[in-house]
């Protein structure tokens, strides 16, 4: 599998060979959704809270007598068929939303996403990527040259000099290859590995 190197001035180079079992499988739309959904119900915290009948501050008076109202029965105030009452089925904050991937449908799911980048053109590789100050504008101006916008950026080793750089930038993203996550590579329009990088991650997903 040949894909193409992504030069400063945005111009495409000769092509950089990578391995076939991780750049050129089938794409499986299917798994790459369940792959996807996992990661982000997985990000998820329990942090929603909701009161049930009994934790509610009420009055335990019957609000009005059993019979001859022509009303409904009711016993007491808390009860969920009433405004300000508990809830039926609350939300706890020890709500679970994880959802449970196998590792090899996982590493599946990424070398699928992987194979796709690369048929659409939407995968590059370049030889190095750094900067000489942590300055937001040097890399907003960099990744401009290369006639990009929104990239994300798989790199051997992430200098200080970029993280720094990149904090503020929404648009763009800066990672090692242990740390690129099925939703930054479908979200993203263009991605970005380092030669490097290539071949960590071809060691990690095969």
């Amino acid at each position: 599998m040949e894909i193409k190197l992504l030069q400063d001035n945005g111009q495409l180079g000769a092509g950089v060979q990578a391995s076939p079992e991780v750049f050129e499988r089938e794409y499986n739309e299917a798994l790459v959704h369940q792959v996807v959904v996992a990661y982000q119900a997985n990000a998820r915290s329990g942090n929603r809270a909701q009161k049930d009948r009994e934790q509610v501050k009420h009055s335990t008076k019957k609000p009005w007598r059993q019979k001859g109202t022509g009303r409904a029965r009711a016993g007491m105030t808390s009860s969920p068929l009433w405004r300000g009452g508990g809830r039926i089925f609350p939300n706890s904050p020890e709500e679970n939303f994880t959802h449970k991937v196998n590792k090899k449908m996982y590493r599946a799911g990424m070398r699928s996403i992987l194979s796709q980048l690369a048929r659409e053109g939407r995968l590059n590789v370049v030889d190095q990527f750094s900067l000489d100050a942590p300055k937001t504008k040097l890399l907003a101006e960099k990744v401009k040259g290369m006639g990009l916008e929104s990239v994300l950026i798989i790199l051997d080793e992430v200098s200080e000099n970029l993280y720094l750089a990149s904090r503020n930038l929404h648009k763009i993203s800066i990672v090692e290859p242990q740390h690129a996550d099925p939703l930054s590579l479908v979200q993203f329009q263009k991605v970005l590995v380092s030669k490097s990088a290539i071949a960590k991650m071809e060691e990690l997903l095969k």
